[in-house]
């Protein structure tokens, strides 16, 4: 890492402010190899009440840096709308890249799992109905066999669906006013924190859990968006923050956030309900820990590019992060009859060297066969949309295609 004076580093162009930043590819693909930690230390034992177990459970936080991606990425367009006053990016397109970006190759593995896994029952209508449109957290009993952890992505689609209007929420905020909209992000993510009391006192039917509601993470996601407001303001502005932004101050501090997470004063690692306060705080926590670990990536001097994250091994593993969460229990699934193991009686390690190399695999041939030509096609469709209005807009198109845009989170 090059040395950068403090005055110099107060004022220099933050690497986050506009266009792709590698290192963010890079950290996606160490947050989806965590998630699948956390769920073949479960499967096989691992999790319990010693403090392996608990760091192993609480692996799971991987989702806030997730979220925080995808709250930072999909925000920075409308934060720097917001600083320079001029429009903000076109929702008709935001929608249809989104729905592109994740539904095909979901889709596959949802009608894989539900079809092919083998269960005691077959799955209800209801089930699969759920889990097709990405309802299941609102649907009794329909997080099924291999696709548990598509609650994440359930609460990541309605957040994707509700962008746009809390985006026209802080629309009044703009020019000189944009200065305040900080602390309004600010003060949502702590009214938030009171989810896990409102929450509880809903009459929800049994089956349905209140803490996978999108309600419950919004800390997680403003962390995400807090970082594309300060990275789309004048560079005078937030100068202590980006100040702290270097690796050696977030980064240990992340460290020793993620170790209160992982006490007591977290909640369980099991799948036992934590009280209202444990879940709250790690609510809170976590939307601290997302943006410990994303403020060196973003609010570094563009001049600092992280060599490690950013490099080509690390870059080709964020490419196929979504393909990694999406197939992952799939493959974890089948890896013990696979291999005559027994779940929930050891082999830690070769379950999860099996399960990662087939995982990145299977991601791999997903990315090339089902992601990317769904994305080419759609940057094809929006050349022709933007060539019927304005033939530079279409060269445009073709020139630089929606390739920086986050995927899913991983849980």
């Amino acid at each position: 890492m090059s040395t950068v004076g403090t005055s110099e580093f107060a004022s220099a162009k933050p690497a986050g402010a506009a266009g792709f930043v590698p290192a963010l590819e890079g950290m996606r693909a160490c947050a989806a190899i965590a998630v699948m930690l956390t769920h073949t230390a479960f499967q096989t034992g691992q999790v319990g009440h010693s403090v392996m177990g608990r760091v192993w459970g609480r692996f799971d936080m991987a989702v806030a840096l997730f979220f925080g991606l995808s709250g930072f990425l999909l925000w920075r367009a409308h934060a720097r709308a917001a600083w320079t006053s001029s429009d903000g990016p076109p929702t008709g397109r935001y929608y249809r890249s989104r729905f592109v970006r994740i539904m095909p190759a979901y889709l596959l593995v949802a009608v894989v799992a539900l079809a092919l896994l083998p269960r005691s029952t077959a799955p209800s209508g209801s089930t699969w109905l759920a889990n097709l449109s990405l309802t299941q957290v609102f649907v009794p009993y329909s997080l099924t066999d291999g696709l548990t952890q598509m609650w994440s992505l359930s609460v990541e689609m309605l957040f994707y669906l509700l962008l746009p209007l809390a985006a026209l929420a802080l629309v009044r905020l703009r020019g000189s006013a944009a200065r305040w909209r900080v602390p309004a992000l600010l003060a949502v993510a702590a009214v938030s924190l009171s989810w896990a009391w409102v929450g509880a006192a809903l009459p929800l039917p049994p089956g349905v859990n209140h803490h996978n509601w999108l309600p419950s993470y919004v800390p997680w996601f403003v962390a995400g968006i807090v970082l594309a407001e300060i990275v789309s303001a004048p560079v005078a502005w937030f100068a202590p923050v980006r100040r702290l932004a270097r690796r050696r101050v977030c980064w240990p501090a992340a460290l020793v956030v993620f170790a209160v997470i992982c006490t007591p004063l977290g909640g369980p690692v099991t799948l036992d309900t934590p009280e209202a306060w444990q879940f709250a705080l790690r609510m809170g926590l976590g939307g601290v820990l997302g943006f410990l670990l994303l403020a060196p990536l973003v609010l570094a001097p563009a001049s600092e590019p992280s060599r490690w994250l950013g490099s080509g091994f690390m870059l080709a593993l964020g490419r196929w992060s979504y393909g990694i969460f999406i197939w992952h229990l799939v493959v974890l699934t089948a890896i013990f009859p696979l291999f005559a193991i027994v779940p929930f009686n050891g082999a830690f390690l070769k379950v999860t060297l099996l399960t990662l190399v087939f995982s990145v695999a299977v991601a791999a041939l997903s990315y090339a066969w089902v992601e990317e030509p769904a994305r080419r096609w759609l940057a094809r469709r929006e050349a022709r949309r933007s060539a019927a209005s304005s033939p530079a807009e279409a060269a445009q198109a073709r020139i630089e295609p929606p390739a920086a845009e986050p995927v899913a989170p991983v849980g």
